[in-house]
């Protein structure tokens, strides 16, 4: 099998980093990249064999995983959230891939849970993420948020599932849903993108539409409701921040 290298971020991740490089057994190394964690991630990672190092300069999703990718040293690289895990079918289609691999990058289905419950519709599943490629022939986009593998490779697909433990709380929701929401409205509005009160209301509108009905969210039970309101509330915030972002540069610097 070649050589595998495996990169997680992390903040504040001690309640995930565990389950998370526990389930890389077969990793020849495993890089962890901190931006300044306060609670005791460095501390398990490091117990648990990781070669961590530290940057606080935080850029955004994308430029940090590209820095964690510039310290891997395998011939092929995996990226993992800390909040994922390798299912046990995953970990076995990975190694069996690696024996003898047809493509420059896998991608995998991801399976994400929301307040304790897998959700299998609304648009979150199959949910196919590319994280899985030989060295030096991807990397990361640059985008502070929703980063992406960019790749001139095919890009083969395997079957088995990447667990997402994404929500475990509704006050998770709402922080991440705050942190998210401010980094996109940054994000649109670094690439010339404006808004206004009501084109905020009609993404967010058009948000749950999408998730409850077109991606049959109400498959999902009770959980399938709250995550679509989720989303649109999600949605609405974005927009609206950058309306408000918008609103204040045109404003300019107060007059002295």
């Amino acid at each position: 099998m070649t050589s595998l290298s495996v990169t997680v971020i992390t903040k504040n991740e001690a309640a995930n980093i565990e389950a998370c490089l526990r389930s890389v057994p077969f990793a020849d190394q495993v890089v962890v990249l901190d931006s300044g964690s306060t609670d005791d991630t460095v501390r398990i990672a490091r117990s648990l064999g990781a070669e961590v190092s530290i940057n606080p300069d935080w850029q955004g999703f994308g430029v940090q995983k590209n820095r964690a990718l510039a310290l891997a040293t395998s011939d092929w690289v995996l990226s993992l959230d800390a909040d994922e895990r390798l299912s046990p079918e995953l970990q076995a289609e990975i190694r069996a891939v690696l024996d003898a691999p047809a493509f420059d990058a896998y991608s995998f289905p991801r399976l994400s849970s929301y307040c304790g419950q897998y959700m299998h519709h609304s648009g979150w599943y199959p949910d196919r993420v590319t994280r899985l490629f030989r060295r030096q022939t991807a990397q990361f986009s640059d985008d502070l948020v929703h980063e992406r593998i960019v790749t001139s490779s095919a890009v083969g697909k395997l079957r088995s599932q990447l667990l997402h433990e994404s929500y475990r709380s509704f006050e998770a929701v709402l922080d991440k849903a705050n942190r998210y929401s401010s980094a996109g409205a940054q994000s649109l509005l670094n690439r010339g993108k404006t808004a206004s009160l009501g084109t905020a209301l009609g993404h967010g509108l058009w948000a749950f539409f999408r998730t409850y009905f077109l991606r049959l969210g109400f498959l999902d039970g009770r959980m399938g409701l709250v995550l679509a309101i989720s989303i649109a509330d999600a949605t609405y915030y974005r927009y609206l921040k950058l309306w408000l972002l918008g609103r204040d540069s045109r404003k300019g610097p107060p007059a002295p």
